[in-house]
Formats: structure tokens, C-alpha cells, sequence
């Protein structure tokens, strides 16, 4: 194994100290994961100090500003050089920071006041994974997720770290699998070290948001499971904020756990990406939260999440940070993002009419949905895959097959006038895979 460098240490013992738990989650990696006092520990220090000359950062100067080309600055407006070209710090913009995490309070008043670390930028939900993976998963470790899920899972936890995932039914009737979960947490199936959960609300693919009811069962069932070993909960919210009925619950999760017990480790992965509609921008943050957590605690479980991301991709890109921190301090946002969430709850009015049509009641069943981008269908009688196949080749239209029965379908891509038309294909689909079967 490799040394573990002595800031490293000082960082496990300082996690240790205040949270044991918290220890016992980190995995082999993280244990090693430090921010070291390299160029950018030095140049932060000479940002603050340096007052005659500062030349430290490998940035090139020019009257005060970055240097920058015409050709590039004519495509931005309303932001100086340095929010543009300049580098951000690993763990992203302060002032963006800040701003996020009283826009998540406002957002989840259940969180309240409960002492959570300052969210870290990161390229968005992915690397915000990854970075989680980083800490806290290792060689053979145990996820829980619900069966159904973002396949995008098992490249980052299991391709990529060695993990393990095991799932339990997503859905009880018409709700969350609740019994399931509480039941995998108390099987042994994580191993009695540790439980790690990825908990993606609302979901993809299925595009369930839990009821109110059924978000404090969730927390209870973590709680109950900390009771018997330390809990990683990752909470992957990144269609936070598109809710499309009234039952649906309009807070993350991570307002009911994130100061639950001292066993419980709460990270939200959330980011602009769907909320504010700029899916390249790529800005997420990942945000740590645990009953008794303090200062010395997530200054050090912020300094090894920097020290996963100075190690891989250095920074995140400023542009990106500096929109996003200007939206967020327009007057005219709230009401300008609303109204691109009516559209698509508008659309889910839609697909969900016509998903539970009687006239296609032979050909598939609609699973529980009210929120996000995606409802999925059971099938019958088809293959999926095979169904996904040709929907492409005859019919021109683009699904995603998922396991052998489960189909997804985006209606946020779709024009509300056009959603009809993607069902009858489908149906039609189905129909004529049924024929070639005899």
C-alpha cells in the first residue's frame, strides 16, 4: 500500500477526533487523500499577502487582468476578465459556495439551521460521484440502490473502484420500496464495517419523487440502520426542484438526514446542470452533513475532497461558476426557471395521459412517476433492447432500453404537441414485434 503522506494523517486523525463514524467510512483511498501545500496552497497564501508582486500562479498578467484574446472576450458579457480566464480554486468560487448553500436552506427549510460543510464545486453529478467514490468506496465495498437505476453506476463505483452494488425493488405498489430498503440495510449484505446507500430522488429512470410520508420513513430506516454501523448515505439530487404533482415531496432527503445521527454521513450531489437548464456547464457540489458535525470536521473532509480534485482534474472551470453565481443574483431567475418547470410539468401532464391510455393497456405498464425528465414502462410480450432497436430503424425514434422489460422514455425532450405521437409509436412497435413472434 502506498504511505500515507503526514498531512493525510493529521486529516484522519482530526476526522477521528470528531467524528469516528465518519473514519470508519473513508475508504483506502480516502484515508491517503490530502490537499497539499503546492503551487496552489502557495499561491492562495500570496493572493492574501503578496502585495508588492505576485508571481506564483502560472497565469499570464496584463494590466492588472488576465491576459485574454478579443476573439474569445467578445463572446462574453457582463463579466470581468477575472471571472472568465483565471483559475478557480479546487473547491470552486467562495462567493458561489456560499450563495448555494443558502439557496439549498431556502430551498429544504427541514435542514433548518444544522451546522453542513460549504459545498464544494464540482464538474457536475458525475465527478461529484466519482470524487464521493474517492472517499468513501473501496476494493469490494458494498452500495445498496434501488433496481432500478443510472447505469452510469457501476462504470464509477464498480469499473472504476472496485465496489460491489446490490439492489433492492425500487417500488412498493404505487410508492418507494421502504421495507426493501430497511430490509437490505438489516441483511448484512453491506458487511458489518459499514453501509454505503446511493439514494437518486427524483429518479432516473423512473421519475419518482417520494411523498412527504415515505421521505421520513427513508430517514427513519437510516437512522434505525446506524444504530447498528456507520452509514454513507449519497444522495444523488440531480433533478432536484422539477416536481410535477402536489403529492409529490418538494425537499431533498438530505434535510431530514443530514443532522440525524452520528452515525449517518449525508452527501447531497446536486448542481446547476438540470435546475438552472445548462447541462454543459458542467457545475455541481457535493455537500457533507452529520449530526454533531463542526468546523474542524468538514475543513478536513473539504480538504480531502480538494485533494481528489486537485489530483484529477485540478479545478473546475471558472466561466461556468461565474454564470451560474450571476443567475443566482438575478431578480428575475426564480421566475424565469419556474416557468421552464411549468413547461415540463406540463409535458409530464401529458406522457402520463397518454402513458395510461386504455388502449395500450396490453401493451405495457406505466411505473409511478412525478417528477424529473423520464417515466419508464414495463413491456409485454417484447424484448426491450429489441424494442428500443426497432423503434430506431423503423420508426425513427430514440428510447433507452433498461434490463429486459423496461423501457425510458424522455418526455422532456419532447415538444408537448408531440408526446402523443411518441406512445403511438411505441405502440405500434410493440404491435409489430408481437407479429414477427407469431
Amino acid at each position: 500500500m502506498a504511505s500515507i503522506n503526514p498531512l493525510a494523517v493529521q486529516l484522519n486523525e482530526t476526522i477521528e477526533k470528531h467524528a469516528p463514524a465518519v473514519r470508519a467510512l473513508l475508504s483506502p483511498r480516502g484515508e491517503r487523500l490530502f490537499f497539499p501545500r503546492g503551487i496552489l496552497f502557495q499561491s492562495a497564501e500570496a493572493k492574501k499577502k503578496a502585495h508588492r508582486f505576485n508571481a506564483t500562479i502560472g497565469i499570464a498578467i496584463e494590466k492588472g487582468q488576465p491576459m485574454h484574446l478579443s476573439s474569445i472576450a467578445r463572446h462574453f458579457q457582463g463579466l470581468e476578465p477575472g471571472e472568465i480566464y483565471a483559475y478557480a480554486p479546487p473547491t470552486g468560487r467562495q462567493d458561489l459556495r456560499e450563495a448555494w448553500l443558502a439557496k439549498m436552506r431556502r430551498e429544504s427549510p427541514s435542514l433548518g439551521d444544522a451546522p453542513v460543510s460549504l459545498p464544494v464545486v464540482t464538474n457536475a453529478l458525475t465527478h461529484g460521484l466519482s470524487v464521493a467514490g474517492d472517499l468513501f468506496v473501496g476494493d469490494g465495498d458494498v452500495l445498496l440502490v434501488p433496481d432500478k437505476f443510472w447505469g452510469n453506476y457501476r462504470l464509477i463505483f464498480e469499473t472504476r473502484l472496485g465496489g460491489r452494488i446490490e439492489t433492492f425493488p425500487f417500488y412498493e405498489g404505487k410508492g418507494f420500496g421502504v421495507k426493501a430498503l430497511r430490509a437490505a440495510l438489516a441483511g448484512g449484505r453491506t458487511g458489518a464495517r459499514k453501509a454505503i446507500v446511493i439514494l437518486n430522488f427524483p429518479s432516473n429512470p423512473t421519475g419518482y419523487m417520494p411523498r412527504p410520508a415515505e421521505v421520513d420513513a427513508i430517514a427513519e430506516a437510516l437512522v434505525e440502520a446506524a444504530g447498528r454501523a456507520p452509514v454513507l448515505a449519497i444522495l444523488d439530487d440531480a433533478y432536484f426542484g422539477l416536481f410535477h404533482d402536489d403529492e409529490a415531496a418538494t425537499e431533498s432527503l438530505f434535510g431530514r438526514i443530514a443532522a440525524a445521527d452520528e452515525r449517518l454521513l449525508a452527501v447531497r450531489l446536486d448542481g446547476a446542470t438540470k435546475e438552472e437548464f445548462v447541462w454543459g456547464f458542467r457545475t455541481g457540489f457535493i455537500t457533507y452533513g452529520i449530526k454533531g458535525g463542526g468546523a474542524a470536521l468538514y475543513d478536513a473532509l473539504i480538504a480531502k475532497t480538494a485533494g481528489a480534485i486537485r489530483g484529477s482534474i485540478s479545478n473546475c472551470p471558472l466561466p461556468s461558476q461565474s454564470i451560474v453565481l450571476r443567475a443566482l443574483q438575478d431578480p428575475s431567475f426564480a421566475a424565469e426557471r419556474d416557468a421552464k418547470r411549468g413547461i415540463l410539468r406540463e409535458r409530464a401532464r401529458v406522457a402520463k395521459r397518454e402513458a395510461l391510455d386504455p388502449k395500450y393497456a396490453d401493451l405495457w405498464d406505466l411505473y409511478p412517476f412525478n417528477a424529473g425528465y423520464f417515466l419508464c414502462v414495463r413491456v409485454k410480450g417484447v424484448d426491450a433492447e429489441a424494442l428500443r432497436v426497432h423503434l430506431l430503424d423503423a420508426h425513427g425514434l430514440g428510447t433507452i432500453s433498461i434490463g429486459p422489460e423496461d423501457l425510458r422514455i424522455a418526455f422532456s425532450s419532447v415538444e408537448k404537441e408531440d408526446i402523443p405521437a411518441v406512445f403511438a409509436l411505441v405502440a405500434q412497435g410493440i404491435r409489430e414485434l408481437r407479429a414477427t413472434m407469431g
